[in-house]
């Protein structure tokens, strides 16, 4: 149609090309298409035509400027789409200008188009070197928001870069790791894909394959990507391609059944209605252009005379199709012919399906724009009425408006950003299956790229997946690690393949699919599950534990009998087998050994300062002040037989007063070398965290191990000069002689702490608290029972051997 300004429209009604075999010899036949007529492209075309009719009947924009149009088929190829390009910018004048002034009367002032990416790329690369603007509904490469390769470049459906982006956000929201992606091998399905696997590789998304295929391939080729499709083991599957690639692809996928898949579509294909006929894509998800309505296209839509369509070749091809019959007296014998009782409204076609106008709705906007940008250039306002030029605007003109245009039809809102894009709004879609059983679109939730980060999604229904489940399906190459495992990334897979390993003993992982354990801190270890750091038990010999009773009954049994042997040498106390071993040491030492007994208690119980110090220094004191007092009753023996030699006067050098000395002095120095090491380096309580991983040991540090083994080591030495004397003194005649009793204790108590020291050294955690508690106990008993226990015998029940005669007999013990 004829104007004062020409819009072109370029729209892939057919989707193939008729292909011929030049030989050379002959002209080249003229590029036509073939193909049954892709409804929706069809009804895209007449949207432009009805925009067209209603900005020329508007008052307010462009009045008295009458637009035309030039609509064109480009057959979804890019051959057709370059030559429709060169004849859009050269017009179709037959005659050659050889004038110096070109009036470009022929050439359009704005083309709407293409609908694919490739074609549109094709177009641009030969109107944008004439400045003539194109605004496509429909390619969304972003590829084209370039604007050094393609300055004249706009568009009214959002760049793939922010619908890759939200598909990658959608797959991450469901929790998929593990997908397989398809595409069109075309610069919608190559530069889309390639913006998607950028972004989930940002989103720690894995792919196991990635295949792209073409409408116009080998079967072989589709067959092959519908069988990586079947042997797969990844459940969701996006899907970047255009409809008619995409409608051969599910075409070969539905000839032989395949495992079921969860499958992620983008706008192109995902909000086609003739796609819905694939029953078993039912439960896909993707993303649409926003749903609208245009008062008065599905009129416009039906308003179809015999003389339009007649006047037409591509509506007299579309209204044959539809209603299978043949306009014009030139039909075949079995074809019926067309006798103007067909009616649209009773067709179902894509053609006449104005529910879900998306697409639709951008080719309206693109063609608004354009009247905008022409308005904005040739009109202006005189004393209160607008007046608009005719034919004296050039396209780069239009080129400079279109970079500013800002308005809003029927409540959508249009405008272009320096790239030429708008602002990406999506609606996400579901395929849902109605009552009836035939797949429908439902509109489940929204995407806007300007709202805040990670708050683009917002879902108001509720969603069906693949075989009509309600469950989001699982889709990850391996399953989710545990708390208390790490993942190990299996060699030569993607980093979403990974295996589960334990985190090792001491460490913990507290979230799922944890890369890493970490160790707990020093005085903290894992539960069995390892994932929570528990602080660690603390353990230390204490009076409620088995051990500990035991110890402590010995202890207390100990100091009672030897208060019970002091309390019958007390009663027998003028006995003679009590006044012949020496009353007032037999005293002391017993009182000592009571101490002893005691002393082990001490060593139990929660350690603190104060029972550190104490348990060491009271235990080296009293022991040394026992063996002091049987140092001394050895001595006195040895000094006693001495004395009943001829001439001897022994004794009076080493009576009681000097047998106090020698204990008093004796115990002096085990005073005087556990004060200094109080002083210099004390014990204190410890937390011991290297005997066992898993628990504290609460023990007593030496402080200085000097001056614990010199406590000891003082101990041992008077022993074994008690134990040298004592031998001695064992073969001296008369029951008298107690030498023997005391190199019996002696014996016992140096090998008791000679097999302590290893065992000491040697026990871990608290039982070297048990050992030193039992060395104490097991010298302290042998020194009661050998010294004390034979006289308590004659005392108690032999009492006819307790005199002085019997004392001096042979072999009373």
């Amino acid at each position: 149609m004829d104007g004062d300004y020409v819009i072109g429209g370029v729209f892939s009604i057919h989707n193939y090309i008729y292909t011929v075999k030049h030989n050379y010899t002959t002209m080249p036949e003229p590029l036509r298409c073939t193909g049954s007529i892709d409804a929706r492209e069809l009804r895209f075309a007449r949207t432009m035509v009805f925009a067209i009719e209603e900005i020329n009947n508007s008052t307010w924009l462009l009045p008295g400027v009458r637009l035309g149009y030039q609509i064109h088929d480009s057959c979804a190829s890019v051959p057709v789409a370059v030559h429709v390009a060169f004849q859009l910018s050269n017009g179709l004048d037959p005659v050659f200008d050889t004038g110096d002034n070109c009036s470009q009367s022929g050439r359009v002032t704005a083309i709407v188009g293409e609908s694919g990416s490739t074609p549109s790329i094709s177009m641009m690369r030969v109107v944008g070197s004439f400045n003539i603007p194109q605004v496509s509904h429909f390619a969304t490469c972003a590829c084209l928001s370039n604007k050094q390769q393609y300055p004249s470049f706009f568009r009214t459906v959002s760049s793939d870069q922010f619908q890759a982006d939200a598909l990658a956000k959608l797959v991450k929201r469901f929790g998929w790791t593990w997908i397989g992606a398809i595409r069109s091998d075309s610069d919608y399905g190559n530069n889309g894909m390639a913006s998607f696997l950028d972004a989930a590789h940002k989103e720690g998304i894995c792919v196991e394959y990635s295949e792209s295929f073409y409408r116009t391939q080998p079967r072989s080729k589709i067959q092959r990507v519908a069988n990586v499709i079947r042997r797969s083991t990844a459940m969701v599957v996006v899907a970047f391609a255009a409809s008619g690639d995409m409608r051969i692809l599910l075409e070969e996928l539905s000839r032989e059944p395949s495992p079921p898949r969860q499958w992620i579509s983008s706008e192109s294909w995902g909000t086609d209605p003739d796609m819905l006929r694939f029953n078993f894509c039912a439960g896909a998800i993707g993303f649409g252009i926003q749903q609208s309505v245009i008062p008065g296209l599905r009129d416009f839509l039906l308003d179809l005379s015999p003389n339009k369509v007649a006047a037409s070749p591509v509506l007299t091809e579309f209204w044959e199709d539809a209603f299978n019959c043949r306009l014009g007296k030139s039909v075949a014998t079995d074809e019926s012919v067309c006798d103007g009782t067909e009616d649209l409204q009773t067709l179902r076609s894509p053609y006449t399906d104005t529910s879900q106008l998306r697409i639709t709705n951008m080719v309206y906007k693109a063609v608004y724009a354009i009247a905008h940008a022409i308005h904005n250039a040739a009109c202006q306002n005189k004393n209160s009425t607008t007046q608009c030029d005719k034919f004296t605007i050039e396209s780069k003109q239009v080129v400079t408006q279109l970079k500013k245009v800002k308005f809003s039809q029927n409540g959508y809102d249009v405008s272009f950003d320096a790239n030429g894009d708008p602002v990406a709004t999506y609606e996400l879609v579901n395929w849902q299956k109605s009552k009836s059983g035939s797949i429908e679109l439902v509109t489940v939730g929204h995407y806007d790229a300007s709202w805040p980060v990670g708050q683009e999604f917002q879902i108001n229904k509720n969603l069906t997946w693949v075989e009509g489940n309600t469950q989001v399906p699982v889709s990850v190459c391996t399953d989710s690690c545990p708390p208390g495992t790490r993942k190990m990334l299996q060699k030569g897979k993607p980093i979403c393949c990974y295996d589960c390993i334990p985190c090792p003993e001491g460490e913990i992982s507290n979230a799922t699919d944890s890369p890493d354990c970490f160790p707990c801190p020093k005085e903290f270890w894992p539960n069995a599950e390892r994932n929570i750091c528990f602080p660690k038990p603390v353990e230390f010999l204490s009076f409620d534990e088995v051990l500990g009773i035991v110890l402590a009954a010995f202890s207390v049994g100990g100091a009672c009998l030897a208060i019970i042997t002091a309390a019958v040498f007390f009663r027998h106390r003028t006995s003679p087998i009590v006044r012949a071993n020496n009353s007032e040491l037999s005293f002391l030492l017993l009182v000592s050994l009571t101490l002893c007994f005691l002393c082990s208690l001490t060593f139990m119980g929660m350690p603190s300062e104060w029972s550190c110090m104490l348990r060491h220094t009271a235990f080296g004191i009293t022991f040394v002040l026992c063996i002091s007092c049987v140092l001394g009753k050895t001595i006195v023996v040895l000094m006693a037989f001495k004395a009943t030699l001829p001439g001897s006067n022994v004794m009076k050098w080493f009576g009681p007063l000097q047998q106090r000395m020698t204990v008093v002095s004796f115990t002096f120095i085990q005073v005087l070398i556990c004060t200094i090491w109080l002083v210099l380096s004390p014990p204190f309580p410890m937390k011991n965290l290297t005997i066992y991983k898993e628990r504290i040991i609460l023990e007593c540090a030496l402080g200085s191990a000097i001056g614990f083994w010199a406590v000891l080591g003082y101990i041992g030495l008077l022993a074994v000069f008690c134990f040298m004397l004592a031998v001695l003194a064992r073969k001296l005649p008369d029951n008298f002689n107690e030498a023997k009793l005391i190199t019996f204790s002696m014996l016992i108590f140096c090998a008791v702490w000679i097999t302590f020291i290893p065992a000491y050294v040697s026990s871990p955690g608290k039982f070297t608290v048990a050992v030193e508690i039992f060395a104490i106990l097991a010298s302290s008993f042998g020194l009661i029972l050998c010294i004390f226990a034979p006289k308590c015998f004659i005392i108690l029940f032999k009492p006819e051997k307790n005199t002085k005669k019997h004392l001096m007999n042979k072999n009373l013990f």
